[in-house]
Parts: C-alpha cells; sequence; structure tokens
C-alpha cells in the first residue's frame, strides 16, 4: 500500500477530511491532507475574494509551502476535486505531483471550460477514483 496526500479546495476541506479519515480505516498507511485553518467564513468565497481578507493573506503562503512538503513524503495524489472545480493552488499542486513522477488520482473530471475548467489539467490525472474504497484497491 502507498502513502497518500489529498489535495483539494478549502471549499471541501470537510469531504477532504471525510475522504481521508475512510482511506485510513481501509488501511491506508500515511493520509496527508492539506491544513485549512478555521477561517470558515472564507471558505465558500472564490480565492479572489479570500486574498481580500488580510490573515488569509499573510498565512496562504506558509500554507501552500507546507502541502509542499506533506506532498514530497507521499507516493500518491489525489485530488478532491467535486463537481469539477480546482482552484489555483490546486492546480500548482498537480503540477508539483507530475513533476515529481507521482501518480495523479481525481475524484471527477475537469469541470467544463465554460465553468473555468482547464483541459491541461486533466490530461495529467492518471484516473478518475470516485471512492475511498475504489483508491484503496488501486494502490494495493
Amino acid at each position: 500500500m502507498k502513502s497518500i496526500v489529498i489535495c483539494g479546495s478549502q471549499r471541501y476541506k470537510n469531504g477532504i477530511y471525510d475522504f481521508a479519515n475512510k482511506l485510513s480505516e481501509l488501511g491506508a498507511p500515511l493520509v496527508l491532507t492539506p491544513n485549512f485553518f478555521s477561517h470558515d467564513h472564507l471558505l465558500q468565497k472564490d480565492e479572489r475574494e479570500r486574498l481580500q481578507d488580510r490573515a488569509y493573506r499573510i498565512r496562504v503562503p506558509a500554507m501552500v509551502y507546507a502541502h509542499f512538503d506533506r506532498m514530497r513524503k507521499a507516493e500518491v495524489c489525489f485530488i478532491y476535486n467535486k463537481d469539477g472545480y480546482l482552484g489555483v493552488n490546486t492546480t500548482l499542486e498537480i503540477g508539483y505531483a507530475h513533476g515529481k513522477g507521482m501518480p495523479i488520482y481525481a475524484l471527477e473530471r475537469e469541470c467544463s471550460t465554460k465553468q473555468g475548467g482547464e483541459i491541461c489539467r486533466e490530461i495529467l490525472f492518471t484516473d478518475i477514483i470516485t471512492t475511498p474504497e475504489a483508491l484503496i484497491k488501486r494502490l494495493v
């Protein structure tokens, strides 16, 4: 079984943590997640809006850098892209995972270009995996 890092938007933090907990329950040896801080009032906003908040602007660079360190320790990257949504930071993480040569699995296909989807990200996905159980089976 391989170690897994999960990447995704802060707006889906509860889903990300639920997915990670299920992976751990199923026997994944190491599941690394983003460390989202508790500015819950910002979670549903777009990154442009979140950047209006001074405390967020101060903290986000360190959060992104720390997550790259988590990614360095993992063997597999899982993108939690509910509704096909990928933000700027997750796009950076996909590039980092690809440069590291990690398999990149995603929860869903990229959303349409009309909804902000980007065809160049999806080509980096190894496969679409919709449940923790299916991901565990793939990694055994």
